[in-house]
């Protein structure tokens, strides 16, 4: 394992240090946008960027997960002590653990107390307030912890406009202290030489997990996420079985880990008359994700409520037509690049899905469009987005620090 190291200094630049534990064990979208806003930022020379992990043993594991240029070297910091301190006080603050930093950078809903750095939250999405019984109880934590957050004068970011906009309705935050950058896009890469795509005759790469359909099926609609009350599967299979009886050579592949709430997906698979043609390959890495990707003709992403949403991004990057729900942010980051449908509607996806199966007059129009979209998200330009937000934050504590030298100084003449 590579050793700690830490971040290059430099006059003038501003140093950040941002929470990376969401890199560790296999990452869902949270640690897509770590690993994407830390290739992003580590590439500005305006930054010095340092990456700690809330974790006693698991902590050195950040270290091979950072571009080069991150700094790494922290204290060991136990996640359940700090997060019971947290919850009650302002110690110990995270200087304790990273050394002196201008900002601190809380990833995944909560940022720890600092004694002089400013703080920055993101706030990923708010499935917590508005569907508190799709949450599990450590999630039910978090409008405490944002609200704490915002009193002590930590500033925001969201992915999104849609996510801004309840924040601010939702906590009471002032509107300029709560900004949307929108993430980019995870990588995927194109599926490696020899890669085995779905129908295709080639062999697969060593190691690679490619997607196998059942025996008389070439084509499939593709869905990724882990599978959670809030990704509404089970409306997705219902709709799959709509179209199965009239599509005898289309499967449906959902690819993700069981979460918490899976049973209902398992339920509505055992209860489905076509349950032979429901694939789970399960959780993918990036080759694997990408090779899934390669062979789908479309991907359904039928939640219930998001705050940004990779997996439509990255089909229409991969030139797959997508189908998802008018929901939270999906509308603002996919635009006009996809077929939108009602949450919950099983009968409207198995129509939207039907329409962009049924040939190039649908589906060709969205791949364009798709591709169009998504290459207006990248992660330079929400690294750019970022440093904006941090050297905001940083101005303001530096101001009100030397308010407060000042105010010290004319009370002791």
């Amino acid at each position: 394992m590579p050793p700690e190291r830490s971040a290059t200094p430099g006059e003038g630049r501003l140093s950040v240090a941002l929470d990376a534990t969401p890199l560790l064990g296999s990452p869902t979208g949270v640690g897509a946008f770590v690993a994407g806003a830390l290739d992003g930022l580590a590439a500005r020379g305006d930054l010095d960027v340092s990456a700690f992990a809330v974790s006693w043993r698991r902590r050195r594991g950040v270290v091979g997960l950072v571009p080069p240029g991150v700094g790494t070297a922290q204290r060991a910091m136990p996640a359940r002590p700090l997060h019971r301190a947290w919850e009650r006080t302002q110690l110990p603050p995270v200087e304790w653990f990273v050394g002196r930093r201008h900002v601190v950078h809380g990833t995944n809903f909560v940022v720890p107390p600092s004694r002089t750095a400013a703080r920055v939250v993101t706030v990923h999405d708010l499935t917590v307030v508005r569907f508190p019984e799709l949450c599990d109880g450590p999630t039910l934590a978090f409008p405490a912890q944002i609200r704490r957050a915002i009193a002590q004068g930590a500033w925001v970011h969201t992915p999104s406009a849609f996510v801004a906009g309840e924040v601010v309705e939702a906590f009471g935050a002032d509107p300029e202290r709560v900004v949307a950058v929108h993430h980019g896009i995870p990588p995927l890469g194109p599926p490696p030489p020899g890669t085995a795509v779905p129908g295709g005759d080639a062999v697969p790469a060593p190691g690679l997990r490619p997607v196998v359909l059942p025996p008389g099926t070439g084509r499939y609609v593709l869905s990724i996420g882990t599978v959670e009350p809030r990704k509404d599967y089970p409306t997705l299979v219902r709709a799959f079985s709509d179209l199965a009886a009239s599509t005898p050579d289309l499967a449906l592949v959902i690819v993700g880990r069981d979460g918490w709430g899976a049973e209902r997906l398992h339920e509505a698979v055992a209860a489905s008359p076509f349950r032979g043609r429901i694939v789970r390959p399960g959780y993918l890495d990036d080759a694997g994700l990408g090779v899934a990707l390669a062979g789908a003709s479309a991907l359904a992403y039928p939640s219930v409520y998001e705050g940004f949403g990779f997996p439509p991004l990255q089909a229409m990057a991969a030139g797959v037509p997508v189908v998802t729900t008018s929901v939270g942010a999906v509308p603002e980051v996919v635009g006009d690049a996809a077929l939108l449908v009602a949450p919950g509607d099983a009968d409207g996806l198995a129509g939207a899905l039907a329409s962009v199966l049924s040939g190039p007059a649908v589906a060709e129009p969205l791949v364009a469009r798709g591709r169009e979209r998504s290459a207006e998200f990248s992660w330079s330009t929400c690294a750019e987005g970022l440093a904006h937000l941090y050297r905001r934050a940083s101005d303001e504590r530096t101001g009100m620090a030397a308010r407060r030298q000042g105010g010290r100084r004319w009370t002791s003449r």
